[in-house]
């Protein structure tokens, strides 16, 4: 049961709670390659999605260090791709921004904006991600004081750094903090081992990830419900 307990402030996670990135992903993907196919055919003709994302996957099991730097992971094994196919691995910068742009054309949730705009109406809000989003590209920087991604703080969920950090720039202890999130061990589990607490948002028909060991404060189907239990 839910304790009368008010955040200060939230902190908010972003990629499968505001939207769902693997649909978002698979386009830019499918843009991606259009794009090489005219700049580096040799390239396409060798690596289709699955064989880019195969790259992708070997390159961070060599280089572990890249789990925290996902834009770098994936224009790295881009260029690794031109390489191995003969074709100009300078390719591989204008490639990722091609990339990139189409990963900020998110597609929201339903019940996210509405939500979010309720939410950041009361609260002040830090974005905690450990993708690749851009708040600013993505049209929704308005919404948030700061957003603290995995690789600009060298450091991701759910290690405690980040939520501090989060908590930090808002003149927060993580106490008076509540941190939404979709994932039960990144999100839940980290936010509640970094002394925040946490909300778990698990939509209807997400794929499961398994449960929080922890005992998150909200447990709800959307951010409609969240902002509802918030009195927002």
């Amino acid at each position: 049961m839910d304790a009368p307990w008010t955040p200060s402030a939230l902190t908010l996670d972003l990629d499968d709670t505001l939207w769902p990135i693997w649909p978002i992903i698979a386009r830019a993907e499918r843009v991606m390659l259009a794009w090489l196919r005219e700049a580096a055919p040799a390239t396409v003709a060798a690596h289709d999605a699955k064989a880019m994302r195969a790259l992708r996957d070997g390159l961070l099991r060599a280089r572990p260090e890249l789990a925290t730097d996902l834009t770098t992971l994936r224009r790295e094994s881009i260029r690794l791709a031109l390489r191995a196919s003969g074709d100009d691995a300078a390719l591989a910068e204008p490639a990722f921004e091609v990339f990139f742009a189409e990963r900020q054309r998110v597609e929201l949730y339903e019940d996210a904006l509405p939500a979010l705009r309720r939410l950041a109406a009361r609260w002040p809000i830090v974005g905690v991600t450990n993708g690749n989003s851009d708040l600013a590209r993505a049209g929704l920087s308005g919404y948030f004081v700061d957003c603290i991604s995995a690789r600009s703080f060298g450091v991701g969920k759910p290690a405690a750094p980040i939520f501090h950090a989060a908590c930090g720039r808002m003149g927060m202890a993580p106490a008076q903090v509540l941190h939404i999130g979709d994932d039960p061990a990144l999100d839940v589990d980290g936010a509640l081992a970094a002394g925040l607490r946490a909300a778990w948002v698990q939509r209807p028909g997400q794929v499961a990830q398994g449960v929080p060991v922890g005992v998150p404060h909200h447990h709800v189907g959307d951010l409609a419900e969240l902002a509802d239990r918030l009195g927002a």
